[in-house]
This record gives structure tokens, C-alpha cells and sequence, in this order.
């Protein structure tokens, strides 16, 4: 043991040892083992035991100089003794345990360095499986890919931790149940499966981007961990244009984080933002993104035009010197590739823009008779400024009164309820 703090090992150091390691380190860990055991459900339970158990140890004797090899061969023998106390010595439990030398080195079978993508692309595979629920999904890549705990989980989606943990248990009880192998989906269902893998880190993207409720406009720990995934997805699969269209999309989105909010939590609406603040590097970095996808061949999917169309805010100096004309256009092919209320509504919000308040109203009447958005803020938010424009001020307020009413952020209705208040 080599500790790694300049004192003496505590409980404190241990835990930051352990956190550190497990964060960066825990879909490899995950993984190893889940092709180790053949038991995705196993690895990730062992994975915990272990780490509880490096809390006790590390906090003792010090960090291991291979934390990881540690972590790794402690889960293996918690493996080996769960297969002894379910099946005797069977020959499952002989193979693993020929396979058991007592050393914890780099070089152990586990740990086989050309395996590593394969088996962290399975993972993710695996934890996005279309036999669980998407809730279920999201829940289980940030557990078991990102290495966020029950608690981290809850606090980002504002649940209860019980309620994460049921939805972590049930997710594993139902891969087993299915009999989903530790296996990268084969090459002609991979492309199929892709999609629900790229929606998986989308939605928990958004969810840090705008959050759907609480106290907090962003939630940047969220938002970051799914740039994080992304970009771990797109060295894994170097050829899919739509990864990175998806990176490119967050990217050039968390960009804007540091404009979008006041010192005090408040929201900053696009129009009021310094874009002095926005981050020049990841501006950099999403359209390194986009080029890659462009480059790729194929066109931009839904994830690529959605990063075309925040491209354009990237490169305008102000609201009213943006290419609104071209953000029209993009969110019409979007609407063809993939269409949605939503992808109208935004559209709308673009015509309005490029072309005057009166023919987006018509978009969004046609969303309102249709009851394509019924119970979102969003519809009625938007044809309150719609109306205000207009001059119709009286519906407008009422408009805006309704989406503060549906709005379940509260940095967001406070902006709904100035809006309102200054309407009359």
C-alpha cells in the first residue's frame, strides 16, 4: 500500500480516494466485471461491495498504488464467494476460480486493455436496453456508466432516493429476467439500438440544461456528466454522425450556462445575456463537433441539425443579427427528420423572428387546436409574447398567467410572472 494523502490515512482521505476513483473510473469497472461474471446485475452489486469495502480499508491502510486493480479484485472474490453460497462448487465457480490468481496486478485476465471500449460500449448498450423503461434508463447509465450514486440521481430529478433504488432494482431485475447477455448488440441491430442510447443521454442533458422543476434554472453537475457520456460514446464510436451531432448540440448549448442565470439564480433571457460570458472553448469545441458529423457523409440527423440551429446563436453577436432565416429553415428539415409539438412550437418562436409575430401565431393556434401540448407551459408561454406583440395585451397576460401556472421551475415562473406583471 502506497497512500496518496502526505499524512496518515483517514476516513476523509479514503472516501475522497474512493469518489475520485469511482467517478472516473466506475463503467470500466462495471464493465470488466460484467463480462467477468456474465451477470450485469452481479457486477454492479459486487462493484459497490468492493467500494464500501475500499472506504474501511483505504481509510486504514492507505490508497492501494492500483486503485482500481484493488477495486476489481476485491469485486471478483465478493463474485466467486456469491456463486459458492448460491451453487457449491459447481463448474461455473471451478472456472472462476482457476481464473483467480491472488495477485491484483494491471496485467490480471480482468483487465484486458483491448476489451475496455468494447466492454464500456456494451455497458451503455446494456444499461439503455430497450426492454427497460426510459425513466428506468436513465436512471441505470447514470448509476452504473457515469458512476453517480442513488442519492446524486434523486437530487438531479428531484425524486426520492427509494424511488431511484426501486427503479435501479427493477431495471436490473428486468435485464435479468430478459436474459440480456454482456454483449455488444450485433453490427446490423447496433445502429437501431444506437438511438435509444443517444436519447438516454439527451434527456438527461436537457433535464441539466433546463430543469423541469425546482429552485435552479441549470443543474451544470447534470448537464456536464452528459457532455461527459457523450463524449466517452463518440471516442468509442468514431464513425456515427449522429454522437456527434449530439456533442455538438451540447456543447455549443452548455456554452451559454454562464450567461443564463444572474448572480442571484435568476433567469437571463437570451436577449439580456452578456455573450461575453459565453464559453469561447466549448463554442470551439461543438463546432469541431458538428464538423466531424458533416464530415462523416451521411447529413445531420435530428441531434446535428439541432446543433446547426445552435450553431447559428454561437456565431451571432446579438438576437437581432442572428440568421434567423436559416434557423427557419433548419427547424423545417428538423421538423421532416424528426417531427414533434415541440420542434413546431420552436419553430414558431424562429418565424416570429425572421418573419413577424402574426404567421408564427398561426403555428401555434394550429399546436393549440390540435391539444398537441395540453398541460406545458411552453405553448402558452409562447403565444403570450406572440399576442403581446401583437398588442392583444389582455390575452397575452392571461396567456402568461397560465404558463406561470403550469411551470413547475420556479426560476422560470418568476420570468413568466414579470412578463405578466409588466402587461399591465
Amino acid at each position: 500500500m502506497a497512500p496518496t494523502t502526505d499524512g496518515p490515512p483517514t476516513a476523509e482521505s479514503a472516501r475522497r480516494a474512493v469518489e475520485a476513483v469511482w467517478r472516473i473510473e466506475s463503467a470500466r469497472i462495471v464493465a470488466a466485471l460484467s463480462r467477468y461474471t456474465g451477470d450485469f446485475s452481479l457486477a454492479e452489486d459486487v462493484a459497490q461491495e468492493a467500494v464500501a469495502e475500499a472506504l474501511v480499508s483505504w481509510a486504514r491502510e492507505g490508497t492501494p498504488d492500483s486503485p482500481v486493480s484493488w477495486l476489481l479484485a476485491t469485486a471478483r472474490r465478493r463474485a466467486i464467494d456469491g456463486f459458492r453460497r448460491r451453487s457449491g462448487l459447481d463448474d461455473r465457480y471451478a472456472a472462476l476460480a482457476v481464473a483467480s490468481p491472488a495477485s491484483s496486478s494491471e496485467d490480471d485476465l480482468l483487465w484486458d486493455p483491448d476489451r475496455v471500449e468494447d466492454d464500456i460500449l456494451a455497458l451503455m448498450f446494456i444499461a439503455c436496453h430497450p426492454v427497460l423503461s426510459p425513466e428506468a434508463r436513465v436512471a441505470l447509465t447514470l448509476r452504473t456508466v457515469g458512476g453517480l450514486s442513488t442519492e446524486e440521481i434523486a437530487r438531479a430529478f428531484l425524486v426520492s432516493v427509494p424511488t431511484i433504488q426501486a427503479r435501479i432494482t427493477r431495471a436490473k431485475k428486468t435485464i435479468a429476467a430478459a436474459g440480456v447477455p454482456f454483449e455488444l448488440p450485433p453490427a446490423a441491430d447496433r445502429r437501431e439500438r444506437l438511438g435509444g442510447v443517444l436519447s438516454v443521454l439527451y434527456v438527461i442533458f436537457t433535464e441539466g440544461s433546463t430543469a423541469t422543476a425546482g429552485d435552479r434554472l441549470v443543474r451544470t453537475d447534470l448537464a456536464y456528466e452528459a457532455i461527459r457520456l457523450t463524449r466517452m460514446l463518440a471516442a468509442l464510436l468514431p464513425s456515427e454522425p449522429e454522437v456527434f451531432g449530439l456533442l455538438a448540440l451540447c456543447e455549443l448549448t452548455a456554452a451559454r450556462f454562464p450567461a443564463r442565470t444572474a448572480p442571484d439564480g435568476s433567469a437571463v433571457l437570451l436577449e439580456d445575456q452578456d455573450r461575453r460570458l459565453w464559453d469561447r472553448s466549448a463554442i470551439r469545441r461543438g463546432r469541431a463537433a458538428l464538423d466531424r458529423a458533416s464530415s462523416l457523409g451521411r447529413g445531420f440527423g435530428p441531434y446535428g441539425l439541432q446543433a446547426a440551429i445552435a450553431a447559428c446563436h454561437a456565431a451571432a453577436p446579438s438576437v437581432l443579427e442572428t440568421d434567423w432565416d436559416r434557423i427557419v429553415l433548419l427547424y423545417e428539415a428538423l421538423g421532416r427528420v424528426a417531427p414533434s409539438p415541440i420542434v413546431d412550437l420552436n419553430r414558431a418562436v424562429a418565424v416570429a423572428m425572421a418573419s413577424g409575430p402574426l404567421p408564427a401565431l398561426s403555428i401555434v393556434d394550429e399546436l393549440v387546436a390540435t391539444d398537441r401540448l395540453a398541460g406545458s407551459h411552453l405553448l402558452p408561454s409562447v403565444r403570450g409574447e406572440l399576442l403581446s406583440r401583437l398588442g392583444r395585451t389582455r390575452e397575452a397576460r392571461a396567456e402568461l398567467e397560465l404558463a406561470a401556472r403550469l411551470c413547475t421551475n420556479t426560476r422560470e415562473r418568476e420570468v413568466l410572472l414579470r412578463k405578466a406583471a409588466a402587461l399591465t
